[in-house]
C-alpha cells in the first residue's frame, strides 16, 4: 500500500505505433511511413474524448519521486522511535487493565497492539523492505497476501477507535446501563469481533491495484476496493466519531448550563483526541486517493506523486502519537510507564553485581556472636 514511492522505474512505458489495444492511434492513420502522431492531452483524466477509446493517454515517462529518500528517512525514524514507544505503551496499559479491569484500558491496548502490527507489516514489511531495499523485486503472490495483513491491520485500528466511541458514549449518557453491561468478558468478546472482522475486510483487497503502477484507467473492481476503502476506513468511522463526539459534547454543555461542575474523564479526554489526531491526519490519504481514481493518476503527474507522499507519511503517524497524547493526558499512565521503566532497570542492575554481592536484607535478624556458646 505503501511501498515503492521512492524507487526508481524499472520499466518505462513506450508508446509505438503496435502497441496493440492500449496505442494511441487517431483514424486513418494506414501506414507506417506516415509521421508520427502527437499524442493529444486531456485536461481532466478522468473523461477521455473518444479518440483515446475510454483509455487515459499514455506518456513515456512515469512520475519522478519528488520526495526523494526524505520518506526513507522518515519511516525509518518512525519505525525507530515509534515501535520501542508502542511496545513500552502495550506494557503500560496491559497493567492498568489488569489493576482496574476498565473496558477503556482493554479497547486502548487493543488499539496499541493494532499499531504495533500497522508499524511492522506496513512500514517495516511494506516500504521499507519491500519498496526501498529490494526495489518491488517480490514475487506478486507475496505482494497481494500482504495487502491483506495491511488493510486488516488498518481496519482494527479504526474500528477499535470505534469501539472505545461507543463505550465512552454509553459511559457518560447512559452510566447506569454501562456499569451493568461493562465486562471485561464481554469488552474482550468485542475486540475479538472486531479482530476478526478486520481481517475478513481485508481479504478482498488481495486484488488491490498498486497505485504506483496504476496507468491504466481503473477498471470497476478497482474503483470498488478504492471505494471501499475510503468507507470503511474513514468515512463511516469518521460519521460515527462525529456524533458520538457531539453527544458526549452536548452532554458535558448541559451539565455546565446546568449549575453541575462538568467532569471530563481521562479516557473521554484521551477519545477526544485520538479521533481528532486520527481525523486530521488521514484526510489528505482519502483525498489524495480519490484525486488519483478521478483526476490524475499518481502514474503520471509528479504533483499527486508528492501528495500521496506526504499523505501516507500523515496517515501512518497516527501509529506513534498516542503515547504522547496518554502521557499528556493521564497521571496515572504516566506513573505506571515510569514503573515500568524502574522495573526493566532494575534487573539489569542487580545482574551487573559480580557474584557473591547479592542484596542483603537491611534488618538482620537477632543473634549470638560469632564464637559464643549457650
Amino acid at each position: 500500500m505503501l511501498g515503492g514511492c521512492c524507487r526508481n522505474p524499472q520499466k518505462k512505458t513506450k508508446v509505438t505505433p503496435d502497441s496493440g489495444s492500449r496505442s494511441m492511434r487517431l483514424e486513418g492513420q494506414e501506414t507506417a511511413g506516415q509521421p508520427r502522431v502527437t499524442l493529444l492531452h486531456t485536461p481532466n483524466g478522468s473523461g477521455p474524448s473518444q479518440e483515446f477509446e475510454g483509455y487515459w493517454p499514455e506518456i513515456p515517462e512515469r512520475s519522478p519521486c519528488v520526495a526523494g529518500v526524505i520518506p526513507v528517512i522518515f519511516y525509518s525514524v518512525l519505525l525507530g522511535l515509534g515501535l520501542p514507544v508502542n511496545l513500552l505503551t502495550t506494557v503500560a496499559l496491559a497493567r492498568l487493565a489488569a489493576r482496574t479491569r476498565k473496558p477503556s484500558y482493554y479497547y486502548l491496548l487493543a488499539l496499541t497492539g493494532s499499531d504495533i502490527v500497522t508499524q511492522v507489516v506496513i512500514v517495516f514489511v511494506g516500504f521499507l523492505l519491500q519498496g526501498a531495499v529490494l526495489a518491488r523485486d517480490v514475487p506478486q503472490a507475496v505482494v497481494r497476501t500482504a495487502n491483506i495483513l495491511e488493510f486488516a491491520a488498518n481496519h482494527a485500528s479504526v474500528w477499535l477507535a470505534v469501539l472505545l466511541t461507543i463505550d465512552r458514549y454509553y459511559a457518560l449518557c447512559c452510566p447506569l446501563h454501562h456499569r451493568a453491561a461493562s465486562s471485561p468478558g464481554r469488552t474482550r468478546r468485542a475486540i475479538t469481533i472486531v479482530l476478526g472482522a478486520a481481517l475478513l475486510t481485508g481479504i478482498p483487497f488481495y486484488w488491490w491495484l498498486d497505485v504506483w503502477r496504476d496507468a491504466d484507467p481503473p477498471s470497476t473492481l478497482d474503483e470498488v476496493l478504492k471505494w471501499a476503502h475510503c468507507l470503511i476506513v474513514y468515512f463511516i468511522p469518521c460519521g460515527i466519531f462525529l456524533v458520538t463526539n457531539s453527544a458526549i459534547i452536548c452532554r458535558l454543555r448541559r451539565r455546565v448550563q446546568s449549575g453541575l461542575r462538568p467532569r471530563v474523564g481521562k479516557s473521554t479526554a484521551i477519545l477526544l483526541g485520538v479521533t481528532s489526531l486520527f481525523t486530521f491526519l488521514w484526510a489528505p490519504r482519502i483525498f489524495v486517493m480519490l484525486f488519483h481514481l478521478y483526476v490524475a493518476p499518481v502514474h503520471r503527474d509528479w504533483r499527486v506523486h508528492l501528495a500521496l507522499d506526504v499523505a501516507n507519511m500523515a496517515a501512518m503517524l497516527t501509529t506513534a502519537v498516542n503515547f504522547g497524547l496518554y502521557c499528556f493526558v493521564s497521571k496515572t499512565f504516566r506513573v505506571t510507564v515510569q514503573e515500568v521503566i524502574h522495573s526493566a532497570h532494575l534487573p539489569c542492575i542487580l545482574g551487573s553485581r559480580p557474584e557473591g554481592m547479592g542484596a542483603e536484607p537491611m534488618l538482620k535478624p537477632p543473634g549470638h556472636p560469632k564464637g559464643a556458646e549457650l
